[in-house]
């Protein structure tokens, strides 16, 4: 009896299959438009309120203390009711988190939308990967999880280039505004191209599963099944218990340590640079403009790994680009002085800061079976966005305290080298897990 599991892994991808992808790219561009919505309007809302830099140091991390939650308690969900209900339901939170933003008039409101919309993007994050990987074949599964992953930076930039026109005219609430629409906007594309995936259907097995598999399946170009393959006889244990059962639990925390410890690097480049712009006397939309270049630079570091893990191990790639994060964040920090030293600075940092969290998100994606694998990326983002959220406040008290951008940027830099020690003793258990093939 056909197992159509294995036939999506060893035909070729088709359409159909690229168009999720890439409608899971598009997604996580939203995530990275979102995400970042606060930094743009950032220069704006400090001119209006008048905040100190460790206040506005605590609203950029709201969205990121949202996203530690969403991702640890929607990627359970994830693999209870299926990916596709939770990112439409991760959407109209999202959507509904942007337009309130817009609407905020103190800190505290605007603290509380921020960890709304977070909610939605962490749960968003946990489920596209679980997707994307379910759609692809074996073959092709960490270079699509890998450009899944890129959609973050591209989401960036447009959303960068975008802000900095709209602040040419507009308040910062057009942000917001934009990042609502946006949002919005995808949810009717979800429901036309994506389908809950063949792999979370199996493991379901619930009423109707071989008739939405056969639809799915015909959509790729193969053939209708008969019936569905037997199903175990005993159900293994799910979610977050099996995940810290004997087989998964290091694994599970070592990447989960990677990914945090790599995260506040990362964060504290991309959190920080429209206001350190700004600092240095350039004006808001140029500050964007920056911000953008950091994000082209994270875009092409996706892709470069992306391109390379067709040739090499990703385990390795995303150990060596940690690495050279930390000589790429000292080095942005060394004080430039023109704009064009700066936007350089920024770039090569994004670059190297973007790099080894898509390579993660491959890692992830390939280390745990089907009935774990949105819980496992929950997990590793949820425990990694505590440190999303600790890199902006961390930053504003030290600049608060007078600390220079040169020892600031050495301090939070050096959280990459610290997440290639973890990945680095991860590395025995990576692919293992799965029959997914080796990372």
């Amino acid at each position: 009896m056909t197992d159509p599991r294995a036939l999506v892994d060893q035909a070729r991808m088709s359409r159909f299959q690229w168009t999720v992808v890439i409608l899971m790219i598009g997604l996580n561009a939203l995530d990275g438009f979102d995400v970042l919505s606060i930094s743009y309007a950032s220069p704006g809302i400090v001119a209006d309120w008048g905040i100190d830099r460790a206040a506005l140091g605590i609203v950029l991390s709201m969205e990121l203390v949202g996203m530690a939650f969403g991702s640890l308690l929607l990627g359970n969900v994830a693999d209870a009711i299926g990916r596709r209900k939770t990112i439409l339901g991760c959407l109209v939170v999202m959507s509904g988190g942007m337009f309130a933003a817009a609407t905020a008039t103190d800190i505290t409101t605007l603290c509380i939308y921020r960890v709304i919309t977070g909610l939605g993007i962490g749960g968003m994050l946990a489920s596209i990967n679980a997707a994307v990987a379910e759609a692809a074949n074996a073959k092709r599964r960490a270079l699509c999880v890998v450009l899944m992953s890129a959609g973050l930076p591209f989401g960036s930039v447009l959303g960068g280039l975008v802000s900095g026109e709209l602040l040419k005219v507009y308040e910062w609430p057009a942000v917001f505004i934009l990042g609502g629409l946006a949002t919005a906007a995808f949810i009717p594309l979800v429901l036309w191209l994506a389908p809950e995936s063949i792999a979370f259907e199996m493991h379901k097995r619930g009423p109707g599963a071989l008739e939405r598999i056969n639809k799915t399946l015909k959509r790729m170009g193969h053939a209708a099944i008969e019936a569905l393959p037997e199903a175990p006889v005993i159900k293994p244990k799910a979610g977050l218990p099996l995940l810290f059962s004997p087989q998964f639990a290091m694994l599970a925390v070592l990447l989960a340590a990677s990914y945090f410890a790599h995260i506040i690097t990362f964060y504290y480049i991309i959190k920080w640079i429209p206001k350190i712009v700004v600092d240095m006397g350039f004006a808001a939309p140029t500050a964007a403009g920056v911000l953008v270049w950091a994000s082209i630079g994270g875009a092409l570091g996706a892709l470069t790994l992306g391109l390379l893990t067709l040739k090499a191990r990703v385990t390795a790639l995303t150990i060596a680009a940690m690495l050279a994060s930390t000589v790429a964040v000292i080095g942005f920090g060394l004080g430039w002085e023109t704009l064009n030293q700066i936007s350089i600075a920024a770039a090569v940092a994004g670059f190297f800061t973007n790099a080894p969290i898509v390579g993660l998100y491959a890692i992830v994606a390939q280390s745990f079976p089907t009935e774990l694998r949105a819980t496992a990326t929950g997990f590793v983002i949820g425990v990694g966005r505590g440190g999303a959220a600790l890199a902006p406040v961390i930053a504003g008290f030290l600049f608060q305290a007078g600390w220079s951008l040169s020892t600031v940027s050495t301090m939070l830099g050096l959280g990459a080298t610290l997440a290639a020690l973890m990945l680095f003793l991860a590395r025995g258990g990576i692919g293992r897990a799965s029959s997914a093939g080796p990372a």
